[in-house]
């Protein structure tokens, strides 16, 4: 079931009023912002936080104060991902909703023309990849940590959209074998297949982050913008174009009894884990 959650808003005089949220925390920092994610130890994504994460870039996408911003995420997680367990018990009306909101951030990345860099401090597979490749620049923290899209092996669909997003940064074949085996790749050979920049370790992933922002910061930001906004005209109009028929078919594949069969599995694994 979902969580509702209720928005206040911050009143300062020397400053734009953020949305104060449960899991997304916004900083602002000279001319540039921080979105800092912060669900539970893994960043998990639901509903809510999906819905936070495409306030703050609205936020910060409609301060003109704000030049730039970094998304963090926190200590050996970037961001797990989907929450599984929370969206295995949805119902239809409720998934549905869900999926076109993720859809809907995934846009949201894409069409922001400020300059966003991903601050990768650990775990990033599925869902947190794809949050990641929506940035222009990734900085990864060194160690036994995984990325990439492994919907695959789940028997979630991965979106046209999305595979066009993330063929970008590797190249169409590379992506295309690896997303349909649902690899996922230690940061060092992530750096190598270009996924992400910079591998650091992980004390220095923000400080890192911050430092490729300032360096697009020092560039004329109307010729950068115009210009991103130019590169990534194909991608935003891929994402944003999915097709009913295209949404239909992954809905169907969600509620198919293998994919519950799967899911659910993986949803009690957790449980006694946990």
């Amino acid at each position: 079931m979902y969580r509702f959650f209720s928005i206040f808003f911050i009143l300062a005089e020397s400053q734009r009023q953020y949305a104060i949220m449960a899991y997304i925390h916004l900083i602002k920092k000279d001319n540039y912002g921080i979105i800092q994610m912060d669900r539970d130890k893994a960043n998990p994504m639901n509903h809510e936080f999906i819905a936070e994460l495409r306030i703050a870039l609205k936020n910060f996408m409609e301060d003109d104060s704000i030049k730039g911003a970094i998304i963090n995420g926190k200590e050996n997680f970037f961001s797990a991902g989907l929450d599984l367990p929370e969206l295995y018990g949805y119902d239809e009306n409720q998934f549905a909703k869900f999926w076109r909101n993720f859809m809907d951030l995934v846009c949201d990345l894409v069409a922001f023309d400020k300059p966003l860099i991903a601050s990768i401090n650990g775990h990033s597979p599925a869902g947190g990849c794809i949050v990641a490749i929506g940035c222009d620049y990734r900085v990864m923290a060194e160690g036994n940590f995984k990325i990439g899209l492994n919907e695959i092996p789940i028997g979630i669909v991965v979106p046209r959209g999305v595979f066009d997003i993330y063929s970008y940064w590797i190249g169409r074949k590379t992506a295309y074998q690896y997303l349909m085996e649902g690899k996922l790749y230690s940061p060092a050979h992530a750096q190598e297949i270009g996924l992400v920049d910079e591998v650091v370790p992980a004390d220095k992933v923000l400080e890192k982050a911050e430092a490729k922002l300032k360096q697009y910061l020092q560039y004329e930001q109307n010729g950068w913008r115009l210009t991103k906004r130019q590169l990534k005209h194909d991608q935003l109009k891929s994402i944003s174009s999915i097709s009913d028929f295209e949404m239909k078919s992954f809905l169907q594949q969600w509620w198919s009894e293998p994919v519950r069969t799967i899911v659910g599995n993986f949803v009690e694994n957790l449980k006694k884990k946990g």
